[in-house]
This record gives structure tokens, C-alpha cells and sequence, in this order.
């Protein structure tokens, strides 16, 4: 479903980062292909950086059949870290859907100022991230407040890489149609509206196609609906790009698999908030998920695993990315 990413200017700062950038894009095709994908390991000998492994031991990435890639025996250090945070993401396919949301924020929990400037909260290292992630993914999502405030293009340019297909959620086609990200062309778009507000629009907005989610009393988009829309279009991996409020509402419902949330060392005082959940009564009541911790830049990024059993009261080891 993806189309190809324009220049890049990085893959990333660590040892054989060209390599270990080239095995994660391997990964995550030969999981869309494959029921049961190879061994591969990082040959420096390689153009492209990959092989296949002749065994655990000589592999950086290995497929469990239940799940998905791990990190291999010959990845190590730095290596490792980086191969840990994005293989869980290399895993989706049609046998195995993954949703995972991203928020970038600040210290007392705001993704922008009260008047929507968010340039930039995150450290650039978050910036490459997000294309990782973009370029890992089949499709990225937005809500339509997103695209008014940021007017984002929603590709991977800082690492190579596909472009996903891009997501509004719009259920009354509110946004301009002379909206660059539905007129750029540079990757499939798909607008998301009320069966009403599609029908009236033809199935067009600009070069964006429109289609069609039931949404609820409160007029927003069945969730749910929408990402079975998108797998029944090939998009098995689907990253929740932002705002708060989009994210926010997979979370609650259940939706996300994982959700990463990049910390900058920044106080905003008042602005846009980031994750908000129904209040809890009470503190064991709050949820608290599995996580691991990365340093990325001058921003710590804690990626939760919404699947795996709470939290104990061991901290997470401190990995560092870029």
C-alpha cells in the first residue's frame, strides 16, 4: 500500500545504523509476505545490508511464530537497543493487525501552546523517529484538527523508506479541499467521513479519496469501523500519528496495541493536552502498562506495550536511540 519516500537525509546515529535501518525494512516487508519470514542478520558486505541468517546465533532479527521479530544473538549494545524498540512494529501483517499511537509533549503534558504552535516540542531525534515509524507502517492517521493547525505532509523524508497511506479523520469534510495533503500527490490519501458528508463529496476531496466510517451520537468516526476499513485495504499496521484528542480516543477504546510518548525537557504552562483518559477514583484503579525507556536525543521516549500484563515495580532499563 505504500509508495516510494523521497531523499533522506539520516537512518540514524549508531554503528551500521545504514544496515540496521536496511534489516528493519526487510523485516517488516517479509512479515506482510510471509507467514513465517527468515532469519536475517546485518552483512556489512551486502549493498542492501542483509542476508539470511544461518542460524539464531548468527541473526540480528529472529521470527517467533507467536510473537513475531525478536532481537537475535549477533545484535549487541547499541544495536540492540535500536533493533528492540522497532521490531515489535515489524511484526504486523494480515495474521497479526497492529495499531500504535505516538504523542510528542512536554513535561507537564501539553503537545502544543494554547494557541496550536508546537514547533517544535520534540528534539529532532523524535523527528526521525516519527519517519521511522511512518516508513515502518502501512498507513499513518491524523485527526482533521492536526492537518488545520499543522498542515503536515505526512511522508518519510529523513530516512529511506516508503511513504504510507495517509489518514484524516473528517467526518464532515470541515478541512479545505485545497489542503496541501490532498493535493500534493505524494502518497495515497484517504479521507474519512460520515456516510452523509462522503456521499455528498462524491468520494473526492481534491486528489484524496473519500470514504465512508457510521460515526456515533457525539459525531465523531467509529474507530473501530475505521481501522477495519483500512486492513480491509491492505493496511495491517497503522500508526495514530496525533493530535491528543485522536489519539486519546483509540486509547480509551481499547484500539491501540502499543503507544509511544515522547517526553521533552520543556514546560508549556497552559496549551493543547496530550493523553486524556476518564479520571480514575483511585490510584490502583489508574492504568498502568508495560514499558521500556529510550533516551532519544534530549527527549525520553517510553513505548508501551498495551498488550503485555501491568507494570511490576522493577524500573525499565535506560536504552538510548540517536
Amino acid at each position: 500500500m505504500a509508495t516510494s519516500a523521497e531523499p533522506h537525509s539520516e537512518a540514524g546515529r549508531l554503528p551500521q545504523a545504514d544496515a540496521a535501518w536496511a534489516l528493519l525494512l526487510a523485516c517488516a516487508r517479509l512479515a506482510r509476505e510471509h507467514s513465517s519470514p527468515p532469519d536475517l542478520a546485518i552483512d556489512a558486505r551486502r549493498p542492501d545490508g542483509v542476508r539470511e541468517a544461518r542460524g539464531a546465533r548468527d541473526a540480528a532479527a529472529c521470527w517467533d511464530r507467536g510473537s513475531g521479530w525478536r532481537v537475535g544473538d549477533a545484535a549487541q549494545g547499541a544495536l540492540a537497543d535500536f533493533l528492540d524498540l522497532y521490531l515489535p512494529i515489524c511484526g504486523a501483517g494480515a495474521r497479526r493487525p497492529l495499531a500504535v499511537g505516538h504523542l510528542g509533549q512536554s513535561l507537564d503534558g501539553f503537545i502544543a501552546t494554547a494557541g496550536g504552535d508546537s514547533c517544535f516540542v520534540n528534539d529532532p531525534a523524535n523527528i526521525v523517529h516519527l519517519h521511522r515509524m511512518r516508513a515502518l507502517c502501512d498507513a499513518v492517521l491524523v485527526g482533521g484538527a492536526t492537518v488545520r493547525d499543522d498542515d503536515p505532509r505526512l511522508t518519510t523524508r529523513h530516512v529511506p523508506g516508503p511513504h504510507p497511506v495517509r489518514v484524516v479523520l473528517d467526518p464532515e469534510l470541515a478541512l479545505p479541499a485545497a489542503s496541501r495533503l490532498f493535493n500534493d500527490g505524494a502518497a495515497p490519501t484517504l479521507l474519512i467521513a460520515s456516510p452523509a458528508a462522503a456521499e455528498a463529496a462524491g468520494g473526492r476531496r481534491g486528489r484524496a479519496e473519500v470514504i465512508a466510517a457510521d460515526v456515533g451520537a457525539d459525531g465523531r468516526p467509529d474507530l473501530a469501523a475505521v481501522l477495519a476499513a483500512l486492513r480491509a485495504r491492505g493496511c495491517h499496521a497503522v500508526f495514530v500519528e496525533g493530535g491528543g484528542v485522536t489519539v486519546s480516543r483509540f486509547l480509551a477504546a481499547g484500539l491501540l496495541q502499543r503507544l509511544q510518548v515522547a517526553v521533552a525537557p520543556v514546560f508549556i504552562g497552559e496549551g493543547r493536552a496530550g493523553v486524556r483518559l476518564p479520571p480514575a477514583a483511585a490510584m490502583a484503579d489508574c492504568p498502568r502498562p508495560a514499558h521500556r525507556v529510550f533516551r532519544m536525543g534530549g527527549d525520553v521516549l517510553f513505548d508501551f506495550d498495551l498488550t503485555a500484563p501491568r507494570a511490576g515495580a522493577a524500573a525499565p532499563v535506560l536504552h538510548r536511540i540517536g
